[in-house]
């Protein structure tokens, strides 16, 4: 069974992707930035942090999912010197969950004002 979740995100029908892909019993949920209705929400990477797992914890319930479901978590930093930041508000939901974890240092997004990526891919246990 696959089954697509979307936004409804000019970007996911320009650039043919979606927000998440359920395949049987693991989702895979592409790499999402903390862009809100009015633009970039936090100007530093624990803020960015935070609000992103905010948007994803909305994605994964949608779907079904929890983040006690997470096993592979990435992370990509335009600085990553800044990863303590980062990982701070990323232990913050996942400190006790412990999945998997790449910390990926990028070039700049598109929008300069974008510090933060996470990507995740969680599974459900086989009934």
């Amino acid at each position: 069974m696959r089954k697509t979740f979307g936004t409804g995100s000019v970007w996911e029908q320009t650039l043919g992707y979606s927000r998440a892909v359920r395949v049987d019993n693991t989702l895979y949920i592409s790499a999402t930035a903390a862009s809100g209705e009015d633009g970039i929400v936090g100007e530093d990477f624990y803020t960015q942090t935070q609000y992103i797992l905010q948007k994803l914890g909305v994605v994964l319930a949608e779907a079904g999912f929890s983040f006690e479901d997470v096993v592979q978590s990435k992370l990509y930093l335009t600085d990553i010197s800044k990863w303590e930041e980062a990982g701070r508000a990323h232990g913050e939901v996942f400190g006790e969950i412990r999945p998997t974890l790449a910390l990926v240092h990028v070039l700049p997004f598109l929008d300069p004002k974008m510090l933060v990526e996470i990507e995740l891919v969680a599974q459900k246990s086989a009934s």
